[in-house]
């Protein structure tokens, strides 16, 4: 290990590999909002984020775990699971006045046609403004789940009816 007067440990959450200090300043000094995704082997959630100096403040946020409150049966690490995480947090953040977000994916790798481009693509669809290639998103096949099973595109269907009722 390096030693010395010279010498500088990085930080904490660098050395850990959770927090790329550089991209983050990048979101930072644009000043808009933040839609933060993060995925864990099980559960998806989007927060809509703002920054202050005393620490960042969270808006709106979605998960999963919501949509298993709304009725959802399926993985909730899948691409539709995505898909509707996604599209509640689009609609939960034009109730709150959020029009406009950048995604911030942080340390994940980015897959195209993958998870994090399918939340992407939900917020879309909700009627927010993300700048996103279109090329990234996911097909339709796979948002709806056909891929996975037959019945899954009902369910899909269903929940996002549900979601434009409230």
């Amino acid at each position: 290990m390096a030693t010395g007067p010279r010498y500088r440990v990085a930080f904490r959450r660098r050395r850990e590999c959770r927090t790329d200090y550089y991209i983050r300043r990048r979101l930072l000094t644009g000043h808009e909002t933040r839609a933060v995704i993060r995925r864990s082997n099980r559960n998806i959630t989007v927060q809509f984020v703002d920054f202050g100096m005393e620490g960042d403040r969270v808006k709106v946020s979605a998960s999963t775990k919501d949509l298993a409150k709304m009725g959802w049966t399926g993985a909730c690490s899948t691409v539709p699971a995505a898909y509707l995480v996604g599209y509640l947090a689009g609609k939960r953040a034009l109730d709150a006045g959020t029009e406009y977000a950048v995604p911030d994916i942080g340390m994940q790798k980015p897959q195209r046609g993958g998870v994090l481009f399918a939340v992407v693509k939900g917020m879309l669809d909700a009627g927010l403004d993300v700048p996103c290639s279109e090329e990234v998103l996911p097909a339709e096949d796979r948002i709806l789940g056909r891929h996975i099973d037959a019945s899954m595109e009902a369910a899909v269907s269903g929940l996002k009816e549900k979601m434009e009722a409230e």
